[in-house]
């Protein structure tokens, strides 16, 4: 399943819902004074955690590609922060250039990095950033609005074999070919620039008649975002770097939200373990029963955490340590 859930309606407000929260904190173990990197900043609900439990003298660096979540988030956690005593560092850019980071802050070596990667529930029900085919807007899908390429560029622009191949590859989606030759068939005379536009070429060509639960077009749209935000590429960065950036005893933990994700984190995490210097602390988290009725988007959610140690494996120590994180989170 893909983090870009079916439509659920218009909103007039984001919703944000921090998924895995409670496993997060169980997993991650923060403490007064450590240094902990929220890489997937968003709304700022798990940093708002973990900032009352690092401080005093703690410091939380936060990433965010998107500028508009940076400004909600800063709003959210600085009171947190000054009310804990814990230094907040928040920065516009991408976790891929984690080790740059740190270095132009002269952090200390964290002791947690935690990621929730992909699109985020603000960034899809904001229908204007173009991640959703519930309204007619440009086909943008930019976490960084910074960045030229639009998802609309890759359209017109793109051949038709490049076209396809992201299409199959980043979604999954068989009828691919099909898909591509009807966009560049048609964008000489009438570019597909829009959600609309793409969400009704994809029925077209699919010949899917009639309202159906899961749009036809959504793995069109989950693949040209992960194209356009070049998601893999910067999972994989984060892979190969987080690990050893980590302090000893430090932990890495990633939550995905497909399988294309989290086959990366799975493989790169067994090989980790597979050595003297990393444990994985469990084959993976799922959200309990109770979190996926109060939250439908977190049912895909998968977490796995690997720690920088040589210590012997924790192993199902973490049903304990959940109970024991506040009911208020």
């Amino acid at each position: 399943m893909s983090k870009q859930p079916p439509d659920l309606g218009p909103s007039d407000t984001p919703r944000h819902v921090s998924v895995l929260l409670k496993e997060a904190l169980a997993v991650l173990n923060p403490q007064p004074g450590h240094c902990v990197v929220d890489a997937t900043l968003g709304a700022g609900g798990h940093s708002a955690a973990l900032i009352e439990r690092i401080g005093p003298g703690g410091i939380l660096i936060g990433i965010d590609a998107d500028s508009s979540a940076l400004d909600l988030s800063r709003k959210r956690l600085e009171p947190i922060a000054a009310k804990n005593a814990v230094t907040l560092h928040l920065v516009h850019s991408n976790f891929s250039r984690l080790p740059d980071i740190l270095n132009e802050l002269r952090a200390s070596a964290p002791n947690s990095i935690l990621a929730d990667i992909g699109v985020s529930s603000m960034q899809f029900d904001d229908a204007s950033r173009g991640f959703s085919f519930r309204a007619d807007e440009p086909l943008d899908m930019r976490m960084d609005r910074t960045q030229p390429l639009t998802a609309a560029e890759i359209l017109r622009c793109y051949s038709e074999e490049e076209i396809a191949d992201i299409l199959f590859h980043y979604g999954d989606e068989h009828k691919s070919r099909r898909i591509a030759r009807a966009i560049v068939n048609i964008r000489e005379i009438n570019p597909v620039d829009t959600t609309a536009k793409l969400a009704e070429l994809v029925r077209k060509t699919l010949r899917l008649p009639g309202h159906r639960r899961i749009n036809p077009a959504t793995k069109t749209f989950q693949a040209l975002r992960i194209a356009v935000n070049r998601e893999l590429d910067v999972l994989d960065a984060l892979l190969r770097d987080g690990p050893d950036l980590l302090a000893p005893e430090g932990t890495l933990a990633i939550i995905a939200f497909h399988s294309l994700e989290d086959r990366r984190v799975k493989q790169a995490f067994k090989a980790l373990d597979a050595t003297s210097r990393f444990n994985q602390e469990e084959k993976f988290i799922r959200p309990g029963a109770e979190e996926e009725e109060a939250n439908p988007r977190s049912r895909s959610a998968i977490m796995r955490a690997i720690k920088k140690t040589d210590s012997p494996r924790r192993g199902q120590k973490y049903a304990k340590e959940i109970d024991e994180i506040d009911e208020d989170y």
